[in-house]
Formats: C-alpha cells, structure tokens, sequence
C-alpha cells in the first residue's frame, strides 16, 4: 500500500515554510493559522504512544520473536541514553584553513595553557 493510500501528497505548512516567503508579510488569517501550525508541532508528554496491540496486528510474530531481546534491551537502556542529558555525541570543529597572503595568518589557537587541551568543557561545567 502506498503511503498515501493513492492521494497526492501536499505539505500542510504552506507557503509559510519557506522563511523568504514569510518575510514577504502575511495577513492575519495567515498569521493565525502560523501561530496554530507551531502550536500543534509540540507533542504531549506522553507522546509516542505506544500500543501493544498495534504492534502485535503490523507485526509478524517471526520478526517480534527475532526483536525481543534487544527490545528488551533498548527499553533498559533508554532512561540512560536520552537525548535530552547531558553529554552523548561530541561535536568537532577543524581549524579554519588559513594561508599566507589572508587575513588572520598565521593562525593563532585560543588554547594557550596546556589544560585548555582536551577540555571537553570541564572548565565551564557549573558542577
């Protein structure tokens, strides 16, 4: 089955997606419809839902049987890797490239202590 069970696909944002078009100027109709449309994109505490019995009737029971163990384990594990704590994934940015001739050559580091190396953030951590 098509995703779309067989209708076209239309965006629901509008023309207000686009922020060029939304600097253009909008009327208070469109507006009022913004304001809603940012509205209903927060999701409840509680969302996703999760139902059992849906799952079990999209599901077969070869690929439940198959998933179970690390369903299990990823239901343990999720309090500890949430996205929402502190820490997880770290970011690094290169050093820009600078050659002679440009402006800010030679390149100089704002690290200049040998504990500024590896930091990781500790120095700003408010703990």
């Amino acid at each position: 089955m098509a995703q779309t069970a067989g209708v076209k696909p239309i965006t629901i944002a509008g023309r207000v997606a686009i922020e060029r078009e939304r600097c253009i100027g909008m009327t208070d109709a469109e507006r009022s419809w913004r304001k809603q449309w940012l509205k209903d994109q927060v999701l409840a505490p509680n969302e996703p839902v999760y139902v059992e019995e849906y799952w079990k009737e999209r599901t077969n029971a070869i690929r439940r049987f198959y998933r179970k163990p690390l369903d299990i384990l990823f239901t343990k594990l999720s309090p500890v890797l949430d996205w929402t704590k502190k820490g997880g994934w770290r970011v690094l940015k290169t050093k820009p490239t600078v050659l002679p001739g440009q402006p800010g050559f030679p390149f100089k580091s704002e690290r200049c202590v040998g504990a500024d190396y590896a930091d990781r953030g500790f120095k700003k951590s408010p703990i």
